[in-house]
């Protein structure tokens, strides 16, 4: 069956997935983390793409950020793996693959989604009960958008900037966005979305991207959530 094409398009917002293989562990300590930030921020750098929020799970990563070329993802994903599974073969004196083959990826809406999919993703350590406040969990980026810790890989996204005048304004907004959990039919089509490799958006957003790619792009499962998810 062939691979399912993937479409990015510049200054098109895209939320990425990269899991372990067989969902194992790709992560083992906080230096794990660390060095797959570094080259996470060199490659977004040297690739035009900004980040607006990621999560380092245990098992996978979530990316939420604005490519500045067509294949700005996918040379920023291939910079990243060469230089990180090589740390983690090295470090840990293993051989083989690391991630579950491509990388997932759909193309956000930001005027409807964005905020949403950045509470998505830093909400990811609370829905796996790893611990009870995003704030609590040091690998992603909610203590700088929400509280302004000092974060080199970040880039605030417009919508993010609009929420205040100044940053303490705009974070205290951002923070009030957590006041309240994303509805279980948000997270579904969040999930649908980068699971299936489809927009997340309205008809007129889908109907806009093929347009652009010259070809129809489909739309993410339907149907009510899955009442138990072991992996986001």
């Amino acid at each position: 069956m062939p691979r399912k094409p993937r479409f990015y398009l510049p200054g098109i917002s895209v939320h990425i997935v990269q899991r372990g293989n067989n969902r194992q562990a790709v992560f083992f300590d906080e230096a794990d983390h660390r060095a797959y930030l570094k080259w996470l921020n060199e490659g977004a750098e040297r690739y035009g793409f900004s980040v607006h929020a990621y999560v380092c799970m245990t098992n996978h990563i979530h990316v939420l950020g604005t490519p500045k070329l067509e294949d700005s993802v996918s040379r920023m994903i291939q910079f990243v793996g060469r230089y990180y599974v090589s740390y983690v073969n090295h470090q840990y004196g293993r051989t083989g693959t690391l991630w579950e083959g491509r990388h997932k990826g759909a193309l956000i809406d930001s005027d409807e989604y964005l905020l949403a999919c950045q509470r998505y993703i830093e909400l990811n350590p609370v829905r796996a009960g790893m611990v009870e406040t995003p704030g609590e969990y040091p690998w992603s980026s909610y203590r700088a958008n929400a509280f302004g810790e000092k974060d080199p890989l970040l880039t605030p996204h417009l919508l993010y900037r609009r929420l205040g005048l100044d940053p303490a304004a705009r974070q205290a907004a951002y923070r009030e966005l957590f006041r309240t959990s994303l509805a279980p039919e948000q997270v579904h089509g969040i999930r649908a979305a980068w699971q299936t490799g489809t927009p997340l958006g309205n008809d007129r957003f889908r109907e806009q991207i093929e347009a652009a790619v010259n070809k129809k792009v489909g739309y993410a499962r339907r149907g009510r959530p899955r009442k138990k998810q072991d992996d986001d």
